[in-house]
């Protein structure tokens, strides 16, 4: 009896380590600070939406009526993500562009309402920026990235270095 129960344990510990859902693997950014130093540094809003996943509240955001020449970059780190020229007016109530900087966004995956959402964020120091629809315009890419005001820092074209 003894060598059953042994061999159904032994049995159970192997299954158990199955490869059908693998772990996702912890990525490194070239920019990473300590909680307290991303607290420090951002307002409580940009902390909300770029360390802990947030969305702040539609048409309550500085950007979303934006529409001077410049360049949005990263409110954590700096790098560009998006450029005035592919932001539209999506309706949404959050900055809208059609495209973004590749080489500075990185495209993940979200199952926080249940379904699998296009997760965007910035590739250089993790933050969560917005999400990624198919309802973008019809006459350019057909995308909209929808982004939180408080992840980006808009940089006017005339303080570009």
């Amino acid at each position: 009896m003894k060598k059953f129960f042994l061999s159904l344990l032994l049995v159970g510990s192997f299954s158990c380590q199955s490869k059908a859902q693998p772990q996702k693997e912890l990525k490194t950014y070239m920019v990473e600070k300590t909680d307290a130093e991303w607290q420090e540094q951002l307002s409580d809003l940009s902390y909300y939406v770029l360390r802990q996943a947030g969305t702040e509240r539609p048409f309550s955001n500085p950007y979303n009526k934006n529409y001077k020449s410049g360049s949005y970059v990263c409110q954590g780190c700096g790098a560009t993500l998006y450029e005035s020229d592919h932001k539209f007016d999506s309706g949404t109530g959050w900055p809208s562009f059609d495209r973004g900087n590749d080489s500075n966004i990185e495209y993940d995956v979200d199952y926080k309402l249940g379904y699998a959402r296009t997760e965007l964020k910035c590739n250089k120091c993790g933050g969560h920026l917005g999400h990624l629809f198919n309802d973008g315009p019809q006459n350019t890419t057909g995308i909209r990235h929808c982004i939180n005001s408080a992840a980006l820092q808009f940089i006017p074209t005339n303080e570009k270095n």
